[in-house]
């Protein structure tokens, strides 16, 4: 990955779009040079699809609950970890190292489905104990890490 890369990358999560005259409009790299290096990037896994982005509160799925899960499971811990994400609401999940063996993030319509979500969690038996944390207010749900970096740190950290 070379400078162009980096600029274009942090241009996507800057604008919120794969857009190559958009990126063209911010980086001043040629379109068609953009077009080639959004193909290398895909190819190099480092774009992994052109979605769209949700806004989970305008979508009705507002609540966000952040769930510490300490289980107790033999075998490779991403088998337990297919039975977290199998239940309804899961967005993200982390295998930690600590007291906690996974942290997991739920995003639901309201507080009511709280409990259905912990009673889902509650009745894979490997879980030992759960413990929940309901947040207030989002201060940063950004998908797009790059766009949390200033573009110079960027280079110097990720350019050959």
């Amino acid at each position: 990955m070379d400078e162009r890369d980096v600029r274009l990358l942090k241009a996507i999560s800057d604008l919120g779009t794969g857009s190559p005259e958009r990126l063209h409009e911010e980086t001043g790299i040629p379109v068609s040079t953009i077009h080639y290096r959004l193909n290398n990037l895909r190819e190099d896994g480092v774009i992994e699809n052109d979605l769209y982005d949700l806004d989970h509160e305008a979508l009705g799925l507002g609540v966000t609950v952040i769930v510490e899960v300490l289980a107790s499971y033999e075998g490779p811990y991403e088998e337990f970890a297919d039975e977290l994400l199998a239940v309804e609401g899961v967005t993200e999940a982390f295998f930690t190292m600590g007291e906690t063996d996974f942290v997991v993030l739920a995003r639901l319509s309201s507080s009511d489905t709280v409990e259905r979500l912990i009673s889902d969690f509650e009745a894979i038996p490997e879980v030992e104990r759960t413990n929940s944390t309901f947040t207030i207010a989002a201060l940063r749900d950004e998908s797009r890490a790059p766009a949390t970096y200033d573009l110079d740190t960027l280079i110097e950290e990720l350019t050959d």
